[in-house]
């Protein structure tokens, strides 16, 4: 059974309390602060922010990243991003960090037709940073770097306007960890990554500043352990 630990809160100031090189993988979608000009009331809904003191293209906190390299065995992590952090967190972990890295698209062929002077938002990005020498495990089925989906359903029945799908989650998790290790998500919004490890038996600790969504992803992670029981 995996181990859970969810907590309610800024992950920036909860991180402190744990161990150096205790996490041996980091998923996350942190939030980001997007344009609005001309996007419409639908689009507006889907914007997420953060109230960032340092912001990486008005978007987390970059103090943050120091913190989640001192909790990594070694750096191995999943970051959802937008077009305007791309190129300061490529240039943090890649340049200043020498990592290696792996583009993860997420192509959606049910997006909104907002778009005006602009491509259509109908794909997300996901990079893999990961230390020399940091293993891929997985097989064919899990090590895809690009997926199509049409309309993302949890996204209506957990609530959570940027939720990822929860099989895109798993195989990142698959390919970048093994069964009782500790993996890490600062953002957990509803609770997708907490998911994705009771599935393949790793241990979870969580953070979610808002109240809403953090009783969101612990009702989840909830019905999944029963799930897991059930099948058992």
């Amino acid at each position: 059974m995996s181990n859970i630990d969810l907590r309610l809160g800024d992950c920036f100031e909860g991180l402190k309390s744990i161990p150096d090189k205790s996490v041996d993988l980091i998923v996350t979608d942190p939030p980001y602060i997007i344009s609005t000009k001309g996007a419409g009331i639908m689009r507006k809904k889907q914007i997420k922010t953060y109230n960032a003191i340092e912001p990486i293209a008005s978007g987390y906190d970059a103090r943050i990243i120091p913190e989640l390299i001192r909790l990594m065995r070694q750096i191995n992590i999943y970051i959802w991003l937008s077009h305007a952090q791309l190129l300061p967190t490529l240039n943090l972990f890649v340049n200043e960090h020498k990592c290696n890295y792996t583009v993860i698209a997420w192509h959606k062929t049910s997006c909104p037709p907002f778009c005006n002077n602009n491509y259509l938002k109908d794909s997300e990005y996901c990079i893999h940073f990961r230390g020399r020498g940091v293993p891929i495990y997985g097989d064919y089925k899990t090590k895809k770097t690009y997926y199509v989906t049409g309309i993302n359903r949890d996204k209506d029945r957990y609530k959570h306007p940027t939720i990822k799908p929860l099989q895109i989650i798993t195989n990142m998790i698959i390919n970048s960890s093994r069964e009782g290790d500790t993996i890490l998500d600062p953002f957990m919004g509803s609770g997708t990554t907490g998911a994705a490890c009771i599935q393949t038996g790793r241990n979870f600790i969580g953070f979610e500043i808002d109240p809403t969504y953090y009783e969101i992803a612990q009702k989840r992670i909830e019905e999944a352990q029963c799930q897991l029981i059930t099948i058992s």
